[in-house]
């Protein structure tokens, strides 16, 4: 059969092994394929892998034989799934694979910050030393409030790491979990967003991006925080208006910012607009790889492989995922 992976800069050596393996016809797209190009490559595809690409009407009405896309991540936004559903061509992702690697990630970006290591490597490669003068001054965890903007198994592991592992007081903002469920997480709930905002030291970003959250960080929210406040985004960049954060963070509004995510994606030095980000030291940027761990990536192939055979073999495949785009399907899934 033949198979169309789209983003081929995240290398999947086993999976591109393993189907060629089983002599499927393997075709490679780059990320930022034109929709032309993409059109044309599936339209005699059987299945799609995805990581980032749109995946638009045009695309899926011109797959008349595709048996079913697989997101080889978490992320199901770059995917019409009305489109989809309405062509009963089946839409997994692969939502487990990096739980907990994620938290660590944007754990690791919230101590790099708090500690001021970034501009502290800076002065010592541009100095080779410095002395304890009071632009160093870090922040301590313990004891300080992080508060949490969606508390799915990403934002409780951040939770755990934040209060057992630190100390630190931890809210969180999640409409759809009681307080009961938050709680048993190790946070307390907090119903309004800005009163999360307003009390937090560190704010940690892990929400799904849907019609609810795409722009849910805006100006008011950014000067709902405080002026010593961090801010973490491991989850999706257009969860912030873009423009609003580069003014609070070359304006003052907050202190800080840890990014892996971005509206645009890639960043770049010039010409993006979050470019200027790149000269600010109170500023973290990484490019879309918290995932990224050979234990993630060990387990995201392998989950990968086993929706493709189900979907090959005519078989339904199983969604793991709870968003509701996904559990609205009726035909080839079953669910988790």
């Amino acid at each position: 059969m033949k198979i169309v992976r789209t983003d081929c800069e995240l290398q999947t050596p086993v999976v591109d092994a393993r189907l060629r393996e089983q002599g499927h016809e393997l075709v490679l797209l780059p990320d930022g394929v034109p929709e032309a190009q993409l059109t044309e490559a599936v339209r005699d595809a059987d299945l799609l892998l995805m990581c980032y690409t749109p995946i638009t009407r045009p695309v899926l009405e011109a797959a008349s034989r595709l048996k079913g896309i697989v997101k080889y991540g978490v992320g199901i936004d770059a995917i019409d799934i009305l489109a989809a559903i309405e062509r009963g061509i089946p839409v997994v992702n692969i939502p487990e694979y990096a739980e907990e690697t994620v938290a660590e990630g944007a754990f690791a970006l919230l101590i790099a910050l708090a500690k001021k290591l970034q501009p502290l490597s800076r002065a010592m490669q541009k100095d080779g030393w410095v002395w304890p003068e009071r632009q160093w001054l870090g922040s301590d965890i313990s004891g300080k409030t992080l508060g949490i903007v969606g508390f799915g198994k990403i934002g409780q592991s951040v939770a755990r790491m934040a209060g057992a592992g630190f100390r630190a007081n931890v809210i969180a903002y999640n409409p759809g979990k009681s307080d009961a469920e938050i709680a048993a997480a190790g946070a307390t709930k907090r119903d309004d967003l800005h009163q999360l905002l307003a009390e937090s030291d560190f704010v940690s970003l892990h929400c799904t991006l849907n019609e609810s959250t795409y722009g849910m960080i805006g100006e008011a929210e950014l000067q709902a925080m405080k002026p010593s406040a961090l801010l973490i985004n491991t989850s999706r960049g257009a969860l912030v208006d873009q423009d609003a954060l580069v003014r609070a963070l070359e304006e003052g509004w907050i202190a800080g910012a840890g990014l892996d995510v971005f509206s645009n994606e890639p960043l770049a030095r010039s010409g993006h607009p979050m470019s200027r980000l790149f000269d600010l030291d109170q500023v973290i940027i990484t490019p879309h790889l918290t995932f990224y761990t050979h234990e993630a990536m060990h387990r995201l192939e392998l989950e990968t492989l086993e929706r493709c055979a189900e979907m090959l073999s005519g078989r339904p495949t199983l969604v793991k995922s709870h968003d509701p785009r996904l559990r609205a399907q009726k035909n080839g899934v079953i669910f988790a």
